[in-house]
């Protein structure tokens, strides 16, 4: 007997119009969330908490932009009554640095380490995200539990055995499993770092976003003939974008931000601009007019950041919030 293989992929257009349907339904319950969360008492507050997260941004722009004898001499809200300019600390910020690297190499380190660092979890935290979902295997809830239970491990106990196993590898007794990766000085230990450490919330925060997907969309594609590969990256990776978007931009923050793994794993010429802000200070903090242009011009990149992604990002948290 011999088969005919169609010549278009498996998913028909009545899974068509049940993905579409289910956009609808997602985008109708974003809506009615938005709707009962906002109100004339909470946009007070917010105005209120945004004044007061901004005022101090605010203050370090000025300071960034004063000369360095008036930064020492009087508070940033002086200005107003005897403005004075200069970009004298962002030169001499930039130029700033150890015999290594400067900031403005330091600030190509910090995006050569946050974008990989942002879209390998993304990757894997996503296809496992399906696999706890939509595939029955041995084992799946134990898994899943242990995953979830990773989270309330402290990041500090994990720094030193992380260290170790990056530098001398991994045996039992005579046996050699893992022979270290020998990378000091490249940016493949903070990459592999951020990775481990950012999985077991991305797993189940998209888990859960993947888990309330209509479960006939996904039956409807595979009596269609459609295997986990096309159901991924047709029905779950469209419906679950403003989820992945939410947790980049929280992940991108947190490690364009890290100081803590980048004084273990980034050194040398490698290291982000937080651990070399932490050094151009000076020892007894003298030299903080510098800080302050060396710490705005680390905030330029996440702001860019939040405010191109700010719909996918609002849109998957009232999602998150809805059911059905």
């Amino acid at each position: 007997m011999s088969t005919t293989i169609p010549a278009k992929l498996p998913v028909d257009h009545a899974t068509e119009k049940q993905l579409a349907r289910g956009e609808r339904v997602l985008t109708t319950a974003t809506k009615g969330t938005k709707k009962r969360l906002t109100s004339r008492g909470a946009t007070i507050a917010a105005l209120i908490i945004a004044i007061l997260w901004t005022t101090p941004t605010f203050g370090l722009l000025v300071s960034s932009i004063r000369p360095a004898a008036d930064v020492n001499r009087s508070g940033w809200w002086t200005f107003f009554t005897n403005p004075s300019f200069t970009i004298d600390n962002y030169v001499d910020v930039l130029a700033a640095g150890n015999s290594q690297l400067t900031l403005a190499g330091a600030f190509i380190n910090s995006i050569a380490i946050t974008i990989p660092a942002t879209v390998f979890p993304l990757v894997i935290a996503s296809l496992a995200a399906y696999a706890f979902a939509w595939i029955d295997f041995r084992g799946k809830n134990w898994l899943f539990i242990g995953v979830f239970a990773l989270q309330i491990v402290p990041l500090q106990m994990a720094l030193v055995p992380l260290l170790s196993l990056f530098s001398r590898g991994l045996s039992i007794g005579d046996v050699q499993l893992f022979s270290g990766l020998n990378a000091s000085g490249s940016y493949s230990q903070v990459w592999i770092a951020h990775t481990i450490f950012a999985l077991p919330l991305a797993i189940f925060l998209l888990h859960n976003f993947v888990s309330e997907i209509p479960r006939e969309l996904v039956e409807a594609a595979r009596v269609d003939g459609a295997g986990h590969g096309q159901i991924f990256f047709s029905i779950v990776l469209p419906l679950t974008m403003p989820a992945i978007a939410s947790f980049a931009i929280f992940q991108f923050l947190w490690v364009w931000n890290d100081l803590l793994v980048a004084l273990v794993f980034a050194d040398g010429g490698v290291a982000p601009m937080t651990k070399l802000l932490a050094e151009i200070s000076g020892s007894r903090g003298q030299d903080w007019h510098l800080l302050t242009a060396g710490a705005f011009i680390s905030i330029l990149v996440p702001l860019i950041v939040f405010f191109s992604l700010q719909r996918f990002f609002v849109r998957g948290l009232l999602a998150g919030s809805s059911k059905g």
